[in-house]
């Protein structure tokens, strides 16, 4: 049955798709109590009640996520077939926080604003019009005055050829072990020493105790392995380590989409992409926590100062975007060469400048000295493509 418009529910601001940024936009919009008087709903199929992801992230002040944080490390290894290098990573810690643990955390805070209303409902339509946005999903409609989309559609990036697209796939086991095999007082930010096959393939793991981690096989390519593949490596990895004998506690994968593509092209005057469907991972490593820290804030700030705007207003590109594009250019031509330029930053830099480069947070001096350890010549074609051939 078609509803009337006075049958329609309306809000101020609506949500389509509940993840990490856009849960991490709402509940600052509730800590800076600037919108009390807005009305704000959160669509989503997914009813956000199982440990279904990990975030990590590098921090060197306290943040509003630090109760949450589920184990810190203070030091981080980083190895390849030829070396193994110890990071002392201070002044930062590197954080990680589970998925359930960051819902509960949100949701503990939302239930308390009575202007805040979680549906757990398919979205199926969003349709812009001059005064509103019109939202459908399987179960009602709804308008709104602005909509924060964070709905991934991989047809943006995927069908168009003009900017590279990888993947970071990955799989990941909890696992137990009967031998004592882990240093819980160091994370594995990358172990290149497991075969290429002509990818960036690498081990990451974060262990908890001597006998406790995820241990998890990733990779920056442009094709998704089959289950079997990526889970038979963590198991050739362990015996590496010294165990054959483990229990797995718990599984995860994913595969987040690497690349430069403008997404904030897709913003309207009423609509505004946000998290990976609005660009906000770090596109050269798949970091997904820190960038949505950061980008949720603007967003609130955006909010605060804006009383009549249009969403395509909000996104700067910086040089950062370029870096990250120079990078995916080389590992899209010649994705082999993806643990040769990680090592490259890690045998001699400074972990420091690096995690701080990475945060986008570096001058452009800086930029330059982390940069000149890279492989000089796969740079500069790359550099020769992107400004000289581009369309």
């Amino acid at each position: 049955m078609r509803m009337n418009s006075s049958q329609i529910k309306h809000f101020n601001y609506i949500f389509t798709g509940t993840g990490l940024s856009a849960f991490m936009t709402v509940y600052k919009m509730v800590l800076s109590e600037r919108f009390a008087d807005k009305s704000i709903l959160l669509l989503d199929e997914n009813q956000k009640k199982t440990n279904d992801r990990t975030w990590c992230f590098w921090a060197k002040e306290e943040t509003v996520w630090d109760s949450i944080i589920a184990k810190k490390w203070d030091s981080a290894l980083f190895a390849n077939e030829d070396f193994k290098r110890d990071l002392d990573l201070n002044p930062y810690q590197y954080n990680q926080i589970r998925g359930i643990d960051f819902y509960n955390f949100v949701f503990v805070e939302l239930s308390k604003h009575q202007n805040i209303t979680f549906l757990n409902e398919k979205v199926t339509d969003i349709n812009e019009l001059e005064t509103h946005v019109f939202v459908g999903t399987e179960e009602d409609r709804y308008t709104c005055d602005y909509l924060f989309n964070s709905i991934y559609t991989k047809a943006f990036a995927e069908r168009q050829t003009k900017y590279p697209v990888l993947q970071q796939h990955f799989v990941g086991w909890f696992v137990k072990t009967e031998a004592v095999v882990f240093n819980p007082e160091q994370a594995t930010f990358m172990d290149f020493s497991v075969e290429q096959k002509g990818n960036t393939r690498f081990m990451y793991v974060l262990p908890t105790s001597k006998n406790e981690a995820l241990v998890e096989y990733t990779l920056f390519s442009e094709k998704v392995l089959p289950k079997e593949e990526y889970e038979n490596e963590i198991q050739l990895y362990l015996e590496k380590l010294g165990t054959d004998k483990f229990q797995i506690i718990e599984k995860e994968q994913g595969s987040i989409p690497m690349t430069s593509y403008p997404f904030w092209k897709k913003n309207t005057k009423r609509v505004l992409n946000i998290g990976t469907a609005g660009g906000w991972t770090k596109a050269s490593t798949g970091y997904t926590f820190r960038d949505s820290d950061k980008k949720s804030s603007d967003l609130v700030g955006f909010l605060h100062t804006s009383t009549s705007f249009r969403m395509t207003t909000f996104h700067k590109k910086n040089r950062f975007w370029f870096y990250d594009l120079l990078l995916l250019d080389i590992l899209h031509r010649h994705n082999e060469l993806g643990s040769a330029i990680f090592s490259s930053l890690f045998r001699k830099g400074n972990p420091k400048l690096v995690f701080k480069f990475l945060d986008e947070e570096t001058n452009l001096f800086e930029d330059v000295k982390v940069i000149l350890k890279c492989p000089t010549i796969p740079f500069l074609k790359a550099l020769f493509r992107v400004i000289f051939l581009s369309k």
